[in-house]
């Protein structure tokens, strides 16, 4: 009896063995990444803003000044050392020894100055280019120093310079770190050795890495890749597809979590019939229960948040806290339904514009007919953790005595989804995200204004007690509903190195492509 027993354990184990092997798919020539998204996004690195496979482009294929590691770390890049001045005004940069890319020539301080200023002119428009308006002049020196003077300090500099769209491109040529060759909807990146780049050469540079070959796929497409041993690693999560990695077993891989901060919530999309007033925006805010919108995701150390900027950050002075903090859940709903019965009894349900939406079609909820009163249309991404989070914005809003319907683009939403994880963790990334440059929902020129005071302060006292203000004006105008963290997952097979969560929930190309030694 002993012996069966000891057999059974034996051939258990081994079946076990046999499956993890089955499963290990990273090996010495490849590995296969899928990043969720649509099958061309990978190709189409001129769009803006860039989708998640772009980014992974241009960051694997232009190097900027710094870049981030696995780890969402600072790390060299076309510079290869760095001193900030006292005052954190100057930040002085050494380029590397070597050269662009082709026939573009040296690396120098020149090509380089001139190569990060058509980035800079690149992104203008969006909130990436009010995030480096910080940035007052680039200097190039002798030889290979590049020094970028502020126009006050910014301790997070680096990671804005780390940002994929800070890739340097200088006569159509970039100093890698990898190369892409297209192979259908696949993209194959290859590893650059240092000596094609004038650089040092590295002893069995070919025996030590390996491809990367990227993918995008629908987040369904991209799970069944992963469960069918296709993929290594999915990356690009997100809420509307996270009840899908119910379907990952043990024995496939790991599901992991990025400590990300961000914007999450709704944006107010227009200032129409019931939204027009700030007071009955507000009544939005109110009805939501944050903690139970998240609750059937089984998430834990998620903390819901009323504030628009992120609590805790640095700088914050303290002097804005969550909202209502003495109000109960059933409080706070009974001064909404208020709002929301003073209005259909006014302007709202007698003569005056009502706010409706039809529901769209196809998308498998129960949204109600328009009706006179309050119904606002919301969009969110097509996913089942989207219909999940959409059920529970229905209840909540209908507790309030406003219906809610599915939009079915984002254009006809009167309220809209924003998923967006911060750059950088300071007060201005969250304001200038939400600032009127975007263009993408209303916004308060009030808040822009004192951001934009704050830029031009030299004191760090009062550019905090500005930015805090900002958020103030920012929150009495509920132009936008906050739930909380953005939420960011991977799939990674147990064997793969190269990988790790972080606060930014960015996971480079070129980590995976070494080889564990």
């Amino acid at each position: 009896m002993m012996v069966s027993r000891s057999l059974q354990q034996f051939f258990v184990c081994l079946a076990g063995v046999l499956l993890l092997s089955s499963c290990n798919r990273a090996d010495s020539t490849r590995i296969d990444v899928v990043v969720i998204g649509e099958p061309q996004d990978p190709f189409q690195e001129g769009g803006r803003p860039l989708s998640p496979a772009a980014k992974l482009v241009r960051a694997s294929t232009a190097e900027g000044l710094v870049a981030f590691d696995e780890e969402g770390r600072v790390v060299p890049a076309l510079a290869d050392r760095w001193i900030v001045t006292d005052d954190g005004r100057s930040y002085i940069f050494r380029l590397r020894d070597g050269t662009w890319q082709g026939d573009a020539g040296d690396l120098t301080a020149r090509s380089a100055k001139v190569a990060f200023d058509a980035q800079v002119r690149k992104v203008r428009g969006t909130s990436l280019a009010l995030d480096l308006k910080v940035i007052d002049d680039v200097r190039a020196m002798a030889g290979r120093v590049i020094e970028i003077r502020l126009k006050h300090a910014m301790p997070n500099l680096l990671q804005l310079l780390a940002q994929p769209e800070m890739g340097l491109v200088y006569e159509d040529q970039t100093g890698g770190p990898m190369s892409m060759v297209p192979d259908g909807q696949t993209a194959l990146f290859n590893p650059i050795d240092p000596a094609s780049l004038g650089l040092p050469g590295l002893e069995n540079w070919s025996e030590r890495t390996r491809t990367v070959a990227l993918r995008a796929l629908p987040g369904e497409a991209a799970i069944k890749a992963f469960n069918d041993g296709e993929a290594d690693i999915v990356l690009g999560g997100r809420i509307e597809d996270f009840p899908r990695t119910s379907s990952v077993g043990i024995l496939r891989g790991t599901i992991q979590l990025d400590p990300v901060t961000g914007l999450f919530g709704l944006q107010v999309m227009n200032d129409e019939g019931f939204l027009a007033e700030p007071v009955n925006r507000e009544a939005i805010a109110l009805a939501l229960d944050r903690n139970a919108l998240i609750a059937p995701f089984g998430l834990g150390g998620w903390n819901a948040s009323t504030r628009v900027v992120a609590p805790g950050l640095d700088g914050d002075i303290g002097t804005i806290g969550e909202r209502w903090p003495e109000q109960s859940l059933e409080d706070r709903r009974s001064v909404a339904s208020a709002r929301v019965a003073a209005w259909v009894a006014g302007a709202g349900g007698s003569g005056g514009k009502e706010s409706q939406a039809t529901p769209s079609e196809g998308t498998g909820n129960d949204a109600a007919s328009p009706t006179t009163g309050v119904s606002l249309s919301v969009w969110l991404p097509q996913g089942p953790g989207s219909d999940i989070l959409f059920r529970g914005i229905t209840g909540d809003l209908a507790a309030i005595g406003i219906t809610a319907t599915r939009a079915a683009d984002e254009e006809t939403g009167d309220l809209r989804l924003v998923d967006t994880v911060a750059r950088y963790p300071l007060a201005t990334w969250f304001l200038n995200h939400l600032s009127c440059a975007e263009q993408t929902g209303l916004c308060s020129k009030e808040a822009d204004g004192l951001v934009a005071t704050a830029g031009a302060s030299e004191d760090p006292a009062e550019r905090s007690a500005l930015l805090a203000e900002a958020e103030a004006e920012l929150t009495a105008a509920n132009v936008f509903v906050p739930f909380g963290p953005p939420i960011r997952w991977s799939l990674v097979r147990g064997d793969v190195s190269g990988f790790a969560t972080n606060p930014w929930g960015w996971h480079p190309l070129m980590p995976l492509a070494w080889l564990p030694r």
